[in-house]
């Protein structure tokens, strides 16, 4: 009569999501009835270099591996949580406080697993933001191209044609190729730097937030093992009456409000550097600010505000907005996906097999 079902009657936004609203869910969930594995891994990973630019096709096969570690994880975070409702089904039958205690244990388990799909979602941000690195690869290849192909025609023409007069035409051409070259170049220099930040903070972050919230999550589950008597018995003796219900549920409502309240600035680990690291960074900073003080100073800096804008040659390069991603498939295309509800302990008394759990809904109320 002390089923617990849920850590939380009600989702309400934690304190953690109202400072960093979460995203948008994962563009790689879904429900796939096949094509978990290995061989499907082993398959995009490889074909994921196989076209599209050259200088675009390290990256891309970059991408396609972290879909299959989302692939993993989403896979991982469904299956912690029939795992978890298994433990609480299998309890059911034991003594009062290893019924009690297996089911609490169970709800911890699968709100790992509700925090391993967010994670999905959050690790899905890295991925998308790295995307948006490979499509500048992928636009700045023309350029490279066009460069290469001139001046490899120039080289021709004066080995066979010395005196010929298309080669200063060639040359003119190449002069033009080469600038138009640098503005490519120019902004996948800086976009690079500036998404390959954005997009590991992505990362950093949600791994931090998960870690803790699991670790948060683990130090309560040992703290409800305590509720059970292990003190052997001979037989034909009689273990004392449980009582540990209303401590059971005070754990699980001290865990809510733990998760509940976590930000990132209450975090219990923190990454401290040492001296001579902290110092060698700080130089590194300084001569950073120090090197663009001083170009702004003698008005060597430069509005780059502008580089997203199409040449007036758009065969030559394509901004990256209109740039075809290449190797991204579209994802109805690529797998036979199938919707599979989600299972939660939080809205059914159904066990996987269709048996009904037999015993009275009582969530722990916020």
């Amino acid at each position: 009569m002390h089923r617990t079902y849920s850590m939380r009657a009600s989702r309400a936004p934690t304190a953690s999501q109202i400072q960093n609203p979460p995203p948008p869910p994962s563009t790689t969930k879904s429900g796939r009835l096949f094509g978990r594995g290995g061989l499907r891994h082993a398959l995009r990973r490889n074909a994921a270099g196989a076209f599209g630019p050259d200088l675009a096709k390290k990256l891309t096969q970059l991408v396609k591996m972290e879909k299959n570690v989302m692939r993993s994880l989403e896979l991982v975070a469904k299956e912690r949580m029939e795992v978890a409702q298994q433990l609480s089904l299998w309890g059911e039958a034991g003594d009062e406080d290893v019924s009690d205690v297996t089911d609490k244990l169970g709800v911890l388990l699968y709100e790992i697993g509700e925090l391993e799909d967010q994670y999905v979602d959050r690790y899905d941000q890295y991925r998308v933001t790295m995307k948006s690195i490979r499509n500048i690869e992928a636009s700045v290849q023309p350029s490279r191209d066009r460069k290469q192909k001139i001046a490899d025609q120039i080289a021709q023409l004066k080995y066979k044609e010395p005196n010929s007069p298309k080669i200063v035409v060639l040359e003119q051409e190449l002069v033009r190729a080469e600038a138009e070259s640098l503005v490519a170049e120019a902004q996948l220099s800086n976009i690079t730097r500036e998404k390959i930040k954005a997009a590991y903070s992505y990362q950093f972050d949600a791994l931090r937030e998960h870690c803790e919230k699991v670790a948060i999550i683990a130090g309560y589950g040992k703290h409800l093992l305590e509720l059970i008597d292990d003190t052997p018995v001979t037989p034909g003796e009689t273990r004392p009456a449980y009582d540990g219900y209303e401590a059971s549920k005070a754990i699980i409502q001290d865990c809510e409000d733990s998760l509940t309240n976590w930000v990132t600035q209450n975090a219990a680990v923190s990454s401290k550097l040492s001296t001579r690291a902290r110092t060698l960074s700080q130089r590194r900073r300084n001569n950073i600010k120090a090197r663009t003080d001083g170009q702004l100073q003698q008005g060597h800096g430069h509005d780059l505000s502008t580089q997203d804008a199409p040449l007036s040659d758009r065969d030559v390069w394509v901004p990256a907005g209109q740039h075809t991603e290449y190797g991204d498939e579209d994802e109805t295309a690529e797998e036979e996906e199938l919707d599979v509800p989600s299972h939660s302990v939080i809205d059914t008394e159904t066990s996987l097999n269709g048996e009904h759990r037999g015993r009275n809904h009582e969530p722990v109320a916020t």
